[in-house]
């Protein structure tokens, strides 16, 4: 399942086809375009169980007579996989052994059988001794969950990854391994650990079976507008030589990131709801559009309000080239919700900023900070005194 020549796996292509087929806001001659090309790769691949279930849920026309073909030629291949497995362990060595097992786990993955795919892996990992090769059936295991965008697969995957690491790895592995769980941690919306390991992989960048380098600086981009502040956000994306040659490809994205930077907030507005339909239909990130939306609105507030003890609401409303009564609306809201620290005069029509005191806020977490140790250390004296 490993993208050859930079190319992405054919099976997370086919799985973000599918995610389309069934979004409301793909327009229906694009869903008939995709329903073709969505049968035609499983047709290619003799994805009999996929094709029976999107069948089941009407995003594709059933075949009886392909899906019988699809699953007799997949029953003759697995005959003779097995016959190559027998024979390997009959008449030849270790290395060939693994090979064979491994050949008949590739094609489970291949026509889409889960279930089998992974006790195949597991069956391979137990004649498998170097580390290297192990990672590589991680990795096999990792696109496995996305493709069917098993959180829990891929959690404990990553994890045997970095157990594995421990007995030995190469950079290059490690590296990659980097962006499968940014890419894990973006899809569960933390954000924040997503956008550090998308940001330490950019040099080292050869994920290209997961998404193409341009979807890398995308959601790179992305998750660091939310999660930098901006003395880092300057450093490690607005003035990064590797995203300054690629984000010029993505539409919208340029003017994004630096219009947020420059205090451009007219333009950023603009540029954020040309970006909001790539979110949209983006098989990752969908789920958690509604909140993505509210942390930039939060980043792009604050940053505007921290110029300003007090600010009038009309000023603050032509800044963004919206209506005062708009700006009313998203205000209280966030401030409701504790997201900005300010408060609305309405009779003024005037924003006064209430920022808490960083010092002050560091001195009552040190004291209570204090107080746990404490109370942990008379607990463990009682306990040595006893």
């Amino acid at each position: 399942m490993e993208g050859q020549d930079g190319k992405q796996e054919p099976h997370l292509v086919l799985a973000h086809k599918i995610f389309l087929l069934t979004h409301p806001d793909v327009d229906d001659i694009d869903k008939v375009r995709l329903r073709d090309e969505v049968v035609s790769t499983v047709r290619s691949l003799d994805m009999d169980s996929l094709y029976e279930s999107l069948a089941s849920d009407s995003l594709i026309d059933r075949d009886q007579g392909l899906l019988d073909e699809m699953r007799k030629r997949n029953e003759e291949e697995i005959k003779k996989l097995d016959e190559k497995i027998v024979d390997a362990e009959e008449n030849l060595g270790e290395s060939e052994v693994r090979e064979a097992h491994l050949a008949k786990s590739l094609f489970y993955i291949q026509i889409g059988c889960k279930e089998k795919a992974l006790e195949q892996l597991k069956l391979t990992e137990s004649k498998t001794v170097a580390v290297g090769q192990k990672m590589d059936l991680v990795f096999y295991t990792l696109q496995l969950g996305f493709f069917y965008l098993d959180f829990d697969l891929i959690s404990k995957s990553i994890d045997k990854a970095k157990n594995l690491f421990e007995e030995g790895g190469d950079w290059e592995r490690k590296n990659r391994l980097k962006v499968y769980e940014g890419l894990y941690c973006m899809s569960t919306r933390n954000f924040k650990k997503a956008a550090n390991l998308f940001l330490d992989s950019i040099s080292t960048f050869t994920t290209y079976e997961l998404f193409p380098y341009d979807t890398f600086i995308f959601y790179t981009v992305l998750t660091s507008i939310i999660s930098l502040d901006r003395v880092s956000l300057k450093q490690k994306v607005v003035d990064a030589p590797e995203i300054l040659a690629v984000i010029g490809k993505v539409p919208y994205l340029s003017e994004f990131l630096n219009s947020l930077y420059q205090c451009q907030y007219k333009s950023f507005f603009s540029a954020f709801s040309g970006l909001t339909e790539q979110i949209k239909l983006d098989r990752y990130l969908q789920p958690h559009f509604r909140f993505y939306m509210r942390e930039v609105r939060t980043v792009i507030y604050s940053q505007f309000l921290e110029s300003y003890k007090s600010v009038t609401m009309e000023a603050m409303a032509t800044a963004f080239g919206v209506t005062v009564d708009f700006i009313d609306l998203e205000l209280s809201r966030f401030i409701a919700a504790g997201k900005l620290h300010c408060k609305i005069d309405k009779v003024a029509g005037v924003l006064e900023t209430n920022r808490p005191d960083a010092k002050n806020a560091l001195y009552q977490a040190t004291i209570k900070q204090g107080d746990f140790l404490l109370n942990r250390i008379q607990k463990l004296s009682r306990v040595i005194d006893l």
